[in-house]
């Protein structure tokens, strides 16, 4: 996935109200970004890290969007709306490994009366259920999802477990944002009840599937699979 417009350079001088991050530009100017991530964004929203902003379409509230963030250690994406495109190029490229041929990918599809699933691949096996996650958050060496208490995800990992008990097709794609870390596990200390619908949905036949990812200003693109543990 490439980025439509060049990014801007900046530095961060405090996230609040989750959306908002205040930035100061190279010149010295003062913005307010849009932060397009609803989690804790621990280690990624200190004081004084460098940031790259996207110019806001038209008519939007605030002219920039904050994308991606430089660590000690490396980039990472923080921009959570962009994991589906990313891994909706990378299904349409056929570089998800392990998953059952298909001949069509239906982005946002009901899966039951609550829930609505990221990608339905539709093949002659039957239909394949995939759900993304972003993970940006890492602890002791490792990437970790989620960094904060998460129903939705729960929900959908019990749909997915669901999906599979019905004999469908049904996974997690992990897609790690950001550049420093080589595997992915569940964050079962911040959030318990989502760990233990990850252990259900595992055993129950719901494949996990971790995906690394190249981060650059120009483009962000998957470039193989990580563990999942």
């Amino acid at each position: 996935m490439r980025f439509p417009t060049p990014l801007f350079t900046s530095r961060l001088q405090r996230r609040y109200k989750r959306f908002l991050a205040d930035m100061v530009m190279p010149d010295g100017t003062a913005v307010t970004a849009h932060c397009p991530n609803p989690g804790a964004m621990t280690g990624l929203a200190d004081p004084g890290l460098r940031c790259w902003l996207a110019p806001a379409a038209p008519g939007a509230k605030l002219a920039f969007g904050w994308k991606l963030v430089e660590t000690a250690t490396g980039l990472a994406l923080i921009d959570t709306t962009l994991a589906n495109r990313i891994v909706a190029e990378a299904l349409a490229a056929r570089q998800v490994p392990g998953l059952p041929d298909y001949a069509a990918i239906r982005p946002e599809a009901r899966l039951d009366a609550e829930s609505r699933i990221d990608f339905c691949l539709e093949g002659a096996a039957g239909p394949i259920w995939l759900e993304v996650k972003s993970v940006s958050l890492s602890r002791g060496g490792w990437a970790e999802f989620p960094d904060t208490r998460t129903a939705r995800g729960t929900r959908h990992l019990h749909a997915l477990t669901a999906a599979a008990a019905r004999g469908e097709g049904a996974a997690m794609v992990y897609l790690l944002a950001r550049t420093d870390c080589t595997r992915i596990r569940v964050a079962a200390d911040i959030d318990p009840a989502y760990a233990a619908a990850f252990a259900a949905a595992r055993a129950a036949g719901v494949q996990m599937i971790g995906l690394a990812t190249a981060i650059t200003p120009e483009a962000v693109t998957v470039t193989g699979p990580v563990p999942v543990a």
